[in-house]
């Protein structure tokens, strides 16, 4: 699809109809030929529907490139709305033929689909949601479903708009369809089948009853849980062939439904998972790929390069990339399909990942540890971080995280974080309360004294009062410490929590939680230099790796930082006039 191109680029190659009876399979034999330059995970795709045909009998599939063709030329009938190519038929491009060709290809053998769900990642600016748009209205209009539902759904109202906004558009410069239809601006309907076209999101009750029989999902990336998939695929049951498209960017969370469904087309694709009805085109670039410098790789996120994406838009982000290393992520993930760990990440992916552990506190009993406090009110996260020093430098790290249960689900939403699983799988304790009730926070304390050797729990002064008071109530006393969270306390700890990760000198055990704050952490610096964490800029919670920062700020700061009574060994007792 196009976009306005810029003053001074080459004119958009006008599409071209499809010269040969079958043109999804063309272009998955010049993809694994390499005549096409694609990434890994589209000539996978590409390769399994070759060798899809081959097989295809056995199991009960039949490829009908007839079938194709005929949704060819229905999307050919539609117009396209704006830039160089605005008023020309939507000839569809090769990489689109082999998208929309192979979910109305390929055929069970009761003659139904045999694609439901189709995950399609790929670089912004790449037409998706026209070419979304377009299968849904040939889901609304020629898929011979009476009462047809066909939905585009997102988490908001405006975001459900923009998919459902080029369907319209679409309908409205068609004569034939818009003499055939009730068209609203939130709403098509077809009086003659009883079906309609509508946008939704996650907001309110809307998701509620719903019978989709095509459900286009847009910016997946941007989905806080699965509960927009998980309501509308349920709603399919009654459905014989229905269709869920889920179309996005690359996203930053990889706890999220977003990196599952990335995670699962890649494993479809190589064969690694077999699901007849799953249908994945994953953009990405190749391990050593470098788009910063070498554009060759460019088409393999961008299959549209030179229709609806100009090179000289990428080389603009390209080099605002190089200049502003700050924005190297955003240009990485959107525009080259990479996988980030946060808009301006404090710590890479791939560093964190590498010294993650599988919990394992039974071989740690006994020993010296500190602890750091990250308390919460009613939206934050309440944090217990714990260090565990080892004899050569390095050590342990593990954490503990409570939210309010009564308002788990609208932070959910807010937060864009799954925290009712996480709640399921021990990641995370919400007690019955709108407020972290910390005598929870106490008795969690008080069993992992009986485990390590306390030496000191550091603490943030925000609600340190409140806390104290659960301490009395609980009749617990702790070596609490106050750490400071301005540059002069945080920027030591800061360096040397990321000094122990990027030498590999520490193990953290793996939740969920934490790798969530650790991708959504971002530093702010002042003039000399000091670093500390925002929560400000941050894009998620970063609670947890306030804690685990203070945690070994604290094991590894000089002894009295650490002993409470060290410093009256040399200093003596001061007498303060009040």
């Amino acid at each position: 699809m196009t976009q306005s191109r810029p003053r001074g680029a080459p004119a958009a190659k006008r599409p071209r109809r499809p010269r040969t009876p079958d043109p999804a399979t063309d272009y998955a034999r010049k993809v694994v030929r390499g005549k096409i330059v694609a990434g890994p995970w589209v000539r996978a795709a590409c390769q399994r529907h070759l060798d899809d045909i081959k097989s295809a009998n056995p199991r009960g599939l039949r490829w009908d490139p007839k079938a194709a063709l005929a949704v060819y030329a229905f999307i050919a009938r539609l117009t396209l709305g704006d830039g160089a190519s605005a008023g020309q038929p939507f000839y569809l491009e090769p990489w689109q033929t082999f998208v929309v060709g192979s979910l109305f290809g390929w055929k069970r053998a009761d003659g139904l689909r045999r694609f439901r769900i189709a995950y399609i990642e790929i670089g912004k600016g790449n037409g998706k949601s026209p070419l979304a748009a377009a299968i849904g209205l040939y889901m609304f209009l020629a898929d011979g479903e009476r009462s047809a539902e066909v939905y585009t759904a997102a988490v908001t109202r405006d975001q459900a708009v923009i998919p459902f906004r080029d369907a319209k558009r679409f309908a409205e410069d068609n004569p034939a369809l818009k003499r055939r239809l009730i068209i609203h601006d939130r709403n098509l309907a077809d009086p003659q089948t009883g079906s309609f076209f509508r946008p939704l999101s996650a907001e309110g009750r809307s998701l509620d009853g719903k019978r989709p029989s095509c459900a286009v999902i847009d910016e997946i990336h941007e989905h806080p849980n699965a509960m927009v998939v998980d309501k509308l695929q349920m709603g399919t049951k009654g459905r014989e062939q229905p269709l869920m498209i889920g179309i996005t960017n690359s996203g930053v969370d990889r706890g999220s439904v977003c990196y599952d469904h990335h995670e699962y087309s890649r494993k479809v694709v190589t064969g690694q998972v077999e699901n007849d009805e799953w249908f994945g085109y994953v953009c990405a670039l190749d391990d050593g790929d470098d788009w910063l410098n070498d554009r060759s790789c460019w088409v393999k996120a961008n299959p549209n390069l030179g229709v609806s994406i100009q090179e000289e838009y990428l080389e603009r982000q390209v080099r605002e990339a190089k200049g502003m290393p700050a924005k190297q992520n955003i240009v990485a993930r959107l525009n080259f399909c990479v996988w980030t760990d946060a808009v301006n990440a404090w710590i890479s992916g791939e560093a964190w990942r590498a010294v993650l552990v599988p919990p394992a506190e039974a071989p740690l009993r006994g020993r010296p540890c500190y602890g750091a406090l990250d308390l919460s009110s009613r939206r934050d996260l309440t944090s217990l971080a714990v260090f565990v020093p080892d004899d050569v430098g390095g050590g342990d790290l593990f954490a503990r995280f409570w939210t309010p249960g009564e308002t788990l689900r609208e932070r959910e939403l807010a937060d864009r974080a799954p925290y009712a699983q996480w709640v399921r799988e021990g990641h995370m304790y919400a007690p019955s309360c709108r407020s972290v009730d910390y005598r929870y926070v106490v008795q969690e304390l008080q069993a992992l004294v009986g485990v390590f050797d306390l030496r000191a729990l550091a603490y943030d002064r925000w609600r340190i009062e409140d806390f104290r008071r659960a301490l009395e109530e609980e009749g617990f006393d702790l070596p609490l410490l106050p750490f400071g969270q301005g540059f002069k306390d945080m920027a030591p700890a800061v360096d040397a929590f990321e000094g122990l990760i990027l030498n590999g000198e520490i193990r953290i055990h793996t939740n969920p939680v934490l790798t969530w704050n650790a991708a959504s952490a971002v530093l702010e610096q002042d003039p000399a230099g000091n670093r500390k964490f925002t929560k400000r800029k941050a894009t998620g919670r970063i609670d947890g790796i306030v804690a685990a920062t203070m945690a070994v700020g604290l094991a590894l700061a000089e002894p009295e930082a650490t002993d409470p009574l060290a410093v009256f060994a040399h200093r003596g007792l001061m007498e303060i006039d009040l």
